[in-house]
């Protein structure tokens, strides 16, 4: 009876040390003598202790923060860039039989394919359209994890670092564009301002009472105000009546103007056709002291 007590605790225990348990979220890759016999899990496995080993994968979506890393983009300029990339194991077998570490693996290739994308665009599109160049890393690293049965969900750049005088000139650029929109916005309302006025202008023109009225309004609405001095300012056009009639009653009160007589001709001498010249002065009689 003590013979058999022995051999039955002995199998206890080795069935007991070879049972595995796995979670949900785990699978294990099984090697029986050295070889790859399968996956299994989740849950309660048998492996045969000292015959057969395990080695467990996480099926959970990894977050890898990758460094950051000095970037040169295309147009010459240095930043530095750090990036986030999401990825999950999809196939066990793959990933342990494969590559040796996943993750490390995994986290090298994604900062190579950083500094080889990110050289290729310029600053711009680096920092005006981040989604296309992150589609692109996401792109080319799901493409050289396939083989290790890795899936990347995503890749986020996560910060851009700028160097202080490219800083500088972003933001004068920034200020520059910012006032040249607002001087073409304060041109174009001036334009349509003035197209208005000219509008307005041809109305009054063509009904010259309307100018009237709107002399008329202005000086009501300066009326309205508490000023201790108003200004009334008077169309020219007011005064144009009486400046004719002054004018009028000036030409007629004028004397007529004198008419100019050819000079007289010297006595005994011909007149020569054509000549101007004046004759001579008549000699006064000069009185001579004896």
């Amino acid at each position: 009876m003590q013979l058999l007590i022995i051999p039955v605790v002995a199998v206890v225990l080795y069935v007991l040390a070879s049972l595995r348990v796995l979670n949900q979220y785990e699978r294990a890759v099984v090697f029986f003598l050295g070889r790859h016999v399968g996956t299994r899990g989740p849950g309660l496995l048998f492996v045969p202790w000292i015959l057969a080993r395990i080695k467990r994968v996480s099926m959970r979506v990894v977050a890898l923060d990758i460094p950051a890393q000095d970037v040169i983009t295309r147009d010459n300029i240095s930043v530095k860039v750090n990036a986030v990339l999401y990825f999950r194991v999809v196939d066990p077998s793959l990933a342990v039989l494969e590559i040796q570490d996943y993750l490390y693996a995994t986290a090298q290739l994604a900062q190579t394919t950083l500094l080889s994308v990110l050289g290729q665009v310029e600053l711009d599109e680096l920092l005006a359209d981040r989604r296309k160049v992150n589609d692109i890393l996401k792109q080319i690293i799901d493409e050289r994890t396939d083989f290790w049965g890795i899936e990347v969900s995503a890749v986020e750049i996560k910060d851009v670092q700028l160097p202080d005088g490219m800083r500088r000139a972003i933001a004068k650029q920034a200020e520059a564009e910012r006032e040249r929109r607002a001087k073409v916005i304060s041109a174009q309302g001036e334009l349509q301002a003035s197209e208005t006025l000219a509008l307005a202008a041809r109305m009054l023109q063509s009904e010259p009472a309307s100018l009237q009225l709107r002399y008329l309004q202005t000086l009501t609405e300066v009326a309205a105000e508490n000023n201790s001095t108003t200004i009334f300012p008077i169309p020219i056009d007011l005064f144009k009546p009486f400046i004719q009639g002054a004018t009028q009653m000036a030409a007629r009160a004028a004397p007529p103007a004198p008419v100019e007589l050819p000079p007289a001709a010297a006595p005994g001498a011909l007149p020569t056709p054509g000549s101007s010249a004046a004759p001579p002065a008549p000699a006064r009689a000069g009185l001579t002291n004896t």
